[in-house]
């Protein structure tokens, strides 16, 4: 599928779609780096969704839509943490999380963030490396019984130019 793609503000009526995103994005995309139990236990995170809407609603959360599907979505949260990017695996690899992530870069810049943070899976470590994220500090993370390797990246944000009116 592809198609133009637009970025629009999610909505709390897109939790249940968005929900499952998260889980598809993780069941395929994920599993070259993690074992089955490891994707179980970070897909299983968007089972709650009361929880899971909590979580979007924390942060400025945009999705991208292509075709009238929702083709993935991204956090920003607070004025400098990249918090989700998550890509529908249908969509993969055709600049959806490069729109998503452009936008929050932006969108941080305009908070006045310096430097962008993200604590980055495995196998999303190539797509931030080559948007010159430097790696900073590797982390585990306890996800139920599992635990789950990530590595905090940071960038620096370019300065938002001041309009002159």
């Amino acid at each position: 599928m592809t198609g133009k793609i637009s970025l629009r503000p999610a909505l709390p009526v897109d939790t249940p779609l968005l929900a499952a995103l998260f889980r598809a994005s993780i069941e395929e995309l994920a599993q070259e780096d993690y074992s089955d139990a490891q994707i179980d236990a970070w897909a299983a995170l968007a089972d709650d969704e009361a929880a899971f809407a909590q979580k979007l609603a924390g942060a400025l959360t945009i999705v991208a839509v292509i075709g009238g599907e929702i083709a993935g979505f991204a956090s920003l949260k607070g004025a400098n943490s990249l918090d989700m990017l998550y890509v529908h695996p249908s969509f993969a690899r055709k600049r959806v999380a490069t729109q998503l992530c452009d936008a929050i870069e932006k969108l941080a810049s305009a908070r006045h963030a310096v430097i962008l943070t993200a604590d980055v899976s495995d196998c999303a470590q190539p797509f931030f490396a080559g948007r010159n994220y430097a790696p900073l500090q590797r982390n585990m993370v306890f996800v139920g019984d599992e635990v789950l390797g990530n590595t905090t990246m940071t960038k620096k944000l370019a300065p938002v130019k001041e309009q002159v009116q």
